[in-house]
Parts: structure tokens; sequence; C-alpha cells
């Protein structure tokens, strides 16, 4: 059953169960390496993680071609990566629940600072689990 994650038990579990992760507002590393949106998937990608990066702005990352958008997606990851404003949530959240459901990631993770509990709710009851206002980088180095 899909939910909001918020307890250290569930979120270790679902970063230890992760093997692919789509990056939404991924950062090329040659402008910013220092941008969480850079150095949290290349963390992720040197620990052995598939990295998908989506960005229509950047066509390249980590070494790959990436994605102009969430729907371009043609299968279903273990977690998609929000780097976006709160702003472009709602959007986003449209774009997730218009995708074939075997194509949708199995848990949505909004960064440090993004948090819409409309969204989440959206999302969650799509059948995705949803992680608000955390930093992916911290727990898949704590939960490695």
């Amino acid at each position: 059953m899909a939910g909001i994650i918020e307890q250290e038990a569930e979120l270790g579990a679902l970063v230890r169960s992760m093997r692919s992760i789509a990056v939404v507002g991924i950062k090329d590393g040659e402008q910013d390496p220092d941008a969480p949106a850079y150095s949290i998937p290349l963390m992720l990608a040197t620990s052995g993680h598939r990295v998908i990066g989506i960005n229509p702005f950047v066509p390249e990352a980590l070494g790959h071609a990436t994605l102009a958008s969430v729907g371009e997606m043609t299968e279903a990851v273990d977690v998609l990566d929000v780097f976006r404003r709160v702003t472009a949530l709602p959007e986003l959240a449209e774009q997730l629940l218009a995708m074939p459901a075997s194509n949708r990631p199995r848990a949505v993770w909004f960064q440090s600072g993004i948090r819409h509990d409309g969204v989440a709710a959206k999302l969650s009851a799509a059948g995705m689990d949803v992680v608000q206002d955390r930093c992916l980088g911290v727990y898949a180095r704590r939960y490695r």
C-alpha cells in the first residue's frame, strides 16, 4: 500500500531497496559540479545505482542523454528524485498521473525544502510512495 513515508525505518527500507533513480531537474556537472542536483545523482551513480536524468535544458548528464520530461520515461524506476520548485509540483504530478501505471515510479522523493501535501496525497492515492522535504543523498549515505 502506497503512502507518505516519514518514519526512519520506512525511509531506510526504501533507500536500501532502490536500484534505479530518475532525477527531475538534474544539473550538468561541468557548469555546476557542487550543485546538489548534480552531486547527489553522481554519488548514487558511483555507488552502483542506475540514474536517469530528466531536464529539458540539460541534454546530457553523468555521461548519458537525459529525458526532457517524466512523460518520456518508458519504464518504471524505483525512485523519482525531484529537484524542482514547489510551484512546479502540480504539473509534475499531472504528468506522472497521465503515464501508464506500469511506467510510474514506485516512489517520489521531494528533496530538502520541497513539500506539497496536496500533490503528495494525489500521488499516494495513485499508488506511489512519497517522501517530502528530505535529502536523498543523506539517506543514501546513511543506508548504503
